[in-house]
């Protein structure tokens, strides 16, 4: 695809449609599913010829690949945003575990995973790496907290990557999967601030000095 081809556009007005089109896209996919969804629809609804479309993403499979790897993209911009202030140890952990439970509460986040559940099976490859790339991204910030703590000797872990693990899961079960297995007709009973105090507690419980 070269600038000739869309009117002599520069790159930065190609990049900007691009984008305007997986936004769009994104929205019809979420919907409608990858079945159901139409490329002169989502043509239609960006204002642009469905030539236009094709010219940027040659088949539908195409496009939502890169709709779910754009998604990844915003993601992954989002998670490498969050500042975790300093603190103790507690204060620290408390701090990603609330950040963390609202991005998993975020409905554009669970709309997209919701869809890249829906679809694994057809595109495998696309939902491993939608999911590898989230955890190892949100990870790798709990990952540098830890090891923080673990120098300062207020925590006591052989494998930071596993003690991460155990602090996310304890969050991401009931914020996340029970609601989204069950289309958010069950929900905890606990509110977001006890399952996340509750969760530091239980990994200070096992993995803490009393130093911090």
């Amino acid at each position: 695809m070269t600038e000739n081809a869309h009117g002599g556009d520069d790159a930065e007005s190609l990049r900007h449609k691009r984008k305007d089109l997986l936004k769009v896209a994104r929205r019809h996919f979420m919907a409608e599913g990858y079945s159901a969804a139409r490329m002169e629809a989502i043509a239609r609804d960006a204002s642009v010829s469905t030539a236009t479309l094709y010219a940027f993403f040659p088949s539908k499979t195409d496009l939502f690949i890169r709709v779910i790897d754009d998604a990844s993209d915003d993601f992954a911009r989002q998670i490498q945003g969050v500042q975790v202030r300093a603190g103790a140890v507690h204060e620290q952990l408390v701090a990603f575990g609330e950040t963390y439970a609202a991005f998993l509460g975020d409905p554009l986040v669970r709309a997209v995973f919701r869809l890249v559940m829906a679809e694994r099976r057809r595109f495998e490859p696309t939902a491993d790496r939608f999911f590898e790339r989230g955890r190892a991204e949100i990870g790798g910030v709990l990952m540098q907290v830890i090891g923080e703590h673990v120098e300062a000797g207020a925590l006591k872990v052989e494998r930071p990557s596993w003690a991460a693990g155990q602090l996310m899961g304890m969050i991401e079960h009931p914020v996340f999967f029970v609601p989204m297995v069950t289309g958010e007709a069950v929900r905890s009973r606990r509110d977001v601030r006890c399952i996340v105090g509750q969760a530091v507690d239980t990994f200070l419980a096992r993995y803490g000095t009393g130093q911090g």
